[in-house]
């Protein structure tokens, strides 16, 4: 577990990289099991469109109205540890300015003695709900290949900011890693989507060594494959094509499926799509 250090930053942002709130679900779960404090903000006027990542308005606890506007956070444990330990790196993904906006961010890490980086994403794929959630496992690091066992990606095509981020650490030498959960495509309407949160952490888990929170997260993967298997049962041409998708998945799962025939379908997902639920400009609004 020591290729990506003791210091690791977890990256999720939502927008283009979150389809079903998969990634940005479990950066909260993350956030909310401890106590965090603040390293480093962005100026949002910077970085964010604010046509489409618009400010909100609200009231406080003394009824006053507050606006707040679009951020990109590091935030790290208040609690500091001899042990491995995780970083937040959480906000909106930018609409201009992704060299700078990286820069700033490893810059930051380079002087925080940040070991590693995780990027947490999620994207909308042909899985079907009734089967474990499929999460994509790589990097660009051949060290960090061999040492947690992971895939190196041979996607070529448009991307997200958590890969912009990604290079940039690579090329100052913070090693990287990156997680992508299949979130099937025909359940929009069941967002958020609690298995594939829950499978991104199983796998962050399994990469850092360190234990993650998992909260309500399994009894709301029942409830909500249980909801669209409520939805499916009213309608016989999804009913159909879930069959199909379980076929699919079952011969991928099967032994004699090889590791390239899974990593080529992988890659067929991304092509399509690109690096998140749908495959629109840099300075599109999220997708809900």
């Amino acid at each position: 577990m020591d290729a990506l250090g003791r210091r690791i930053i977890v990256a999720a942002f939502d927008g283009w990289n979150d389809a079903g709130e998969a990634a940005s679900a479990a950066a909260s779960l993350l956030r909310a099991d401890a106590e965090y404090e603040v390293v480093h903000t962005v100026d949002p006027e910077l970085y964010f469109d604010y046509q489409y990542t618009r400010p909100q308005i609200g009231l406080d606890a003394e009824g006053r109205r507050t606006l707040t506007w679009p951020e990109a956070t590091l935030l790290r444990p208040v609690a500091r540890s001899d042990d491995a330990e995780i970083w937040l790196l959480v906000g909106v993904e930018p609409a201009r300015a992704w060299q700078a906006f990286a820069a700033e961010f490893i810059d930051v890490a380079l002087r925080e003695d940040v070991t590693g980086f995780v990027a947490l994403g999620s994207m909308m794929s042909d899985v079907p709900h009734t089967r474990p959630i499929s999460v994509f496992a790589g990097s660009d690091n051949e060290a960090v290949r061999q040492s947690l066992g992971l895939e190196r990606s041979l996607y070529e095509g448009p991307v997200g900011i958590l890969s912009a981020i990604g290079h940039a650490s690579e090329q100052v030498g913070i090693p990287t890693a990156s997680l992508w959960a299949s979130v099937p495509h025909y359940v929009a309407g069941h967002t958020p989507s609690p298995k594939a949160t829950l499978a991104l952490l199983e796998r962050l888990e399994s990469i850092t060594g360190i234990t993650v929170p998992r909260g309500d997260l399994e009894a709301e993967s029942r409830q909500w494959e249980a909801s669209i298997d409520a939805a499916a049962a009213d309608d016989e041409e999804m009913s159909d094509y879930i069959r199909q998708l379980e076929q699919t998945r079952d011969t991928w799962d099967s032994p004699e499926a090889s590791g390239d025939a899974i990593a080529q379908e992988f890659e067929r997902y991304l092509r399509r799509g690109g690096e998140g639920p749908a495959k629109p400009g840099r300075d599109d609004p999220p997708r809900r």
